[in-house]
């Protein structure tokens, strides 16, 4: 966390997603947790809000056992031409919001990517 002479503070994008996915803890209120990290509710709501539109990507639940989150296939509309090709990209689609992804992309990360898009496991 950066301090400016003027007293304002600039958190950084990890300690914001972790501050924020810490809200999503069983048990957890967006109160308590914003008195842990040191900020105000209304700020931890708006750091919740980046995550929600994806402009701030959560980190991982740290699980003991490996969770999965449910896919479904469908037929996808013919893409922009300005988009690769289906066989070149590895794409998830959550509502409004499409992802792609080389096909390099470890598994891990396409599960940080599911979770963070608020995915629930079976």
């Amino acid at each position: 966390m950066e301090i400016y002479a003027s007293g304002h503070r600039r958190w950084p994008d990890e300690a914001k997603a972790r501050a924020a996915a810490d809200t999503l803890e069983p048990g957890a209120t967006v109160n308590g947790v914003a008195a842990r990290y040191g900020v105000l509710a209304n700020q931890l709501s708006a750091w919740r809000r980046l995550a929600k539109q994806g402009k701030l990507v959560l980190p991982a639940a740290e699980l003991d056992e490996p969770v999965f989150a449910p896919l479904v296939v469908c037929d996808v509309p013919e893409a922009p031409p300005d988009i690769a090709s289906s066989e070149e990209v590895i794409r998830i689609v959550s509502g409004e919001v499409r992802i792609e992804l080389a096909p390099g992309t470890p598994a891990a990360r396409i599960a940080e990517i599911v979770h963070a898009l608020g995915a629930t496991p079976c």
